[in-house]
């Protein structure tokens, strides 16, 4: 999608002076950066850069005083050139009397996200390509190796890829790319270090057609760039990763794609979205310096990608234009950290509980099944700076409060501690529950008792700084609220995301047997985010199957097949639409018709309804029913996006029971300060700040 890049426009001169140039010189000169969408965010030495003008035949580009103008070509009104010998940091570039600051930064990083982690544990010994073999060990202090080039068919006989041999094998396919050429299956691999991070991308590209370039694109693109995103969390810090999301779908490079991924784009390689997002952006850089600028990337991921890509496209716009996401979540710090955070604490609470029933217990923390609050709990562990350290991290570098204290912290908040900042041996922490009055809707429903209630919010308790379970709830840091709001750590459903079609695909998992994290009404979070940022969600469309549905999330599943054709065709039509309103405005109006809300059974029968949160109101949510959280049980908003609520006052007037007055005395005694007001903004609750945050 053509989204403004970065550009700095200068005007040559006054009418008069215009006049009186000669008439061979250039003028209306632009200068804009192609590789990245911000000038002041480029790496590894070099940019490809586009000029605009008009007399651009002679015209002399300089590069910190050093001529580089025969790297440019064109013809017209338009030059590209790839330039190289970029020096790190400011860097000028000038074109007649245009000026273009170009920052560079090492190709080893970082950018945008901080100080490199460490210890930092290289993968790429373990890394094996597409072409089956292993990378080798690593060169130097940032886990880097020799980029390597690798050409691959897909065979007739299997559909796997193999090496393609000097001579052309009988069981070379030919496949047809979505925009209508028959081209051999032969893809380009390429595969190197970015970043500290292991890439991948891949692209049908002939090799007698010589080595692609900018100007020259590979022989079978389709002009579109596919990044893939790896699911996780729990693990993922302190390690480079030996894997990525995957290049080598058959119905993406036969389609003419080029798709690609980095192992730091695995949440459970890197639980972080903002070195996700730094990765991306300056891999994508480099694949762009090499094949061409795309008509539009994609974003694909499920789960830990579906993180990545809601918070790549509202924060960091230019980067991907449309989403296909599935397993959803809008981001991992709170709406899956408040919920599986709230499930530890309550399957803390439950495993000395008395008296409760599997009804009560369903009731009180709304999930569908008693057994998710076990498996959620386990997930929660995440915030334990002792549980989820990967093995590749020895034992004696690891933290202990003992032994090592100094140890590395195996925790979310301590990996990205860059992003919230370091407090007292650990990481500020923007988690909370204070005032949250668990349970409450049960109760007001009559699903369980005023004692029950009563005792499970005296003795639920909050973590204290290494996850261990304290009496006290848990209160966040006020600078890291403050953080998570203004910088997007929240997905806000505005910035960029605003003006991303959105497709989220669901298999249906909240009643497996022994309960998934992957819960519907994180979708529906969603949605309520972008209808209260935009007054509408139609930017995005939920597709919803049954757990076992064939292909699950992949290009196997011809729901999903069907959905990148019309994903292609949303965007397409949007950047042909040049009439008024707002992207997002641009966006809707372009949706195809043949892409709105549905759901499957699983027999197969399709429904097309909008997807409602809701339990039995509808076709779809009879099917698959939209079981709450514990804190929309708690009463809060399904767009569970309070960090921190505002409290109010203890009023018994609240309540649809009455309390004997040792219940209400004990209420007071746990919510000293007030309860939960959710119909109000929460503390320090505020829009985004500007886009592009750097840490």
């Amino acid at each position: 999608m053509l989204r403004p890049a970065a550009l700095v426009t200068l005007v040559l001169a006054v009418c008069a002076a215009l006049l009186a140039a000669p008439a061979s010189a250039a003028y209306g000169v632009r200068i804009e950066v192609l590789s990245s969408p911000r000038a002041e965010l480029v790496s590894d030495g070099d940019v490809l850069i586009g000029i605009t003008g008009q007399n651009l035949a002679n015209l002399e580009v300089r590069l910190n005083d050093r001529d580089v103008s025969d790297a440019f070509s064109g013809t017209g009104e338009r030059l590209v050139g790839f330039v190289s010998g970029l020096r790190i940091g400011r860097n000028l570039l000038a074109a007649a009397e245009a000026r273009l600051a170009v920052t560079n930064y090492p190709r080893s990083g970082p950018m945008l996200s901080g100080k490199h982690e460490m210890p930092f544990i290289c993968g790429t010994a373990a890394f094996r390509t597409l072409a089956k073999v292993q990378l080798g060990p690593p060169t130097g202090n940032n886990c880097s190796v020799r980029t390597r080039i690798d050409y691959l068919y897909r065979s007739k006989k299997d559909r796997s890829l193999k090496v393609l041999p000097a001579n052309r094998p009988a069981d070379l396919a030919s496949t047809t790319t979505s925009d209508g050429r028959r081209v051999p299956y032969i893809v380009r691999v390429e595969t190197g270090v970015i970043n500290r991070s292991v890439y991948e991308f891949a692209v049908l590209h002939d090799p007698e057609a010589g080595a692609p370039t900018p100007e020259r694109a590979p022989s079978g693109w389709n002009g579109r760039l596919i990044y893939t995103f790896g699911g996780g969390c729990p693990g993922g810090w302190y390690q480079q990763g030996s894997k990525t999301g995957g290049v080598g779908d058959d119905i993406m490079l036969g389609r003419g794609y080029a798709v690609a991924s980095s192992s730091l784009n695995v949440f459970g390689t890197n639980c972080n979205g903002v070195l996700a997002a730094e990765t991306m952006a300056m891999t994508r850089e480099h694949i762009v310096e090499t094949i061409g600028v795309p008509r539009q990337t994609i974003g694909w991921g499920c789960s830990g990608g579906s993180y990545q890509v809601f918070q790549i496209a509202e924060n960091y716009p230019g980067l991907l234009d449309g989403v296909i996401a599935a397993c959803v979540f809008p981001e991992v710090g709170f709406a899956t950290l408040h919920t599986i955070t709230d499930a530890l604490l309550l399957d803390h609470y439950f495993k000395s509980a008395t008296g409760w029933t599997d009804a009560a217990i369903r009731a009180a923390t709304g999930f569908g099944r008693v057994q998710t609050i076990a498996n959620l709990a386990g997930a929660g562990r995440r915030i334990d700076p002792r549980v989820y350290c990967p093995e590749q991290l020895p034992v004696a570098q690891r933290y202990d409060p003992v032994r090592n204290p100094r140890g590395a912290r195996c925790d979310v908040y301590s990996h990205q501690v860059n992003i919230w900042g370091p407090h007292a041996g650990a990481t500020r922490r923007p988690l909370d529950n204070v005032g949250v009055q668990y349970g409450l809707a049960a109760l007001n429903a009559g699903k369980i008792t005023a004692a029950q209630f009563v005792e499970l919010n005296r003795k639920i308790g909050g973590f204290g700084k290494d996850a261990g379970f304290v009496p006290g709830r848990t209160v966040a840091d006020p600078s890291a609220i403050d953080t998570a709001y203004r910088t997007g750590q929240l997905v806000s459903g505005s910035g960029g995301l605003s003006g991303t079609p959105i497709v989220d695909y669901r298999q249906y998992t909240d009643e497996l047997p022994n309960g998934d994290i992957h819960l519907a009404f994180h979708s529906f979070s969603l949605r309520e985010r972008l209808r209260r940022a935009n007054g509408d969600s139609s930017n995005h469309v939920m597709l919803v199957q049954s757990g076992n549905a064939t292909g699950g999330f992949s290009t196997g599943n011809p729901v999903l097949k069907s959905a990148l054709s019309a994903l292609d065709k949303w965007m397409d039509d949007v950047d042909a639409d040049g009439g008024q309103g707002s992207l997002h405005d641009r966006v809707v109006r372009n949706r195809p018709a043949s892409l709105t809300d549905a759901c499957w059974s699983p027999q197969g029968e399709k429904f097309v309804e909008r997807q409602v949160n809701g339990i039995g109101t509808t076709r779809c949510n009879s099917l698959y029913p939209v079981w709450p959280s514990p804190r929309q049980v708690a009463g809060a908003s399904v767009a569970n996006d309070i960090i921190k609520c505002t409290l109010r006052p203890l009023s018994p007037a609240a309540y649809d029971v009455r309390f004997t007055p040792a219940q209400w005395a004990a209420l007071r005694q746990t919510f000293p300060s007030g309860v939960c007001d959710w119909q109000v903004p929460g503390v320090g609750q505020q829009g985004p700040g500007d886009p592009w945050p750097t840490f």
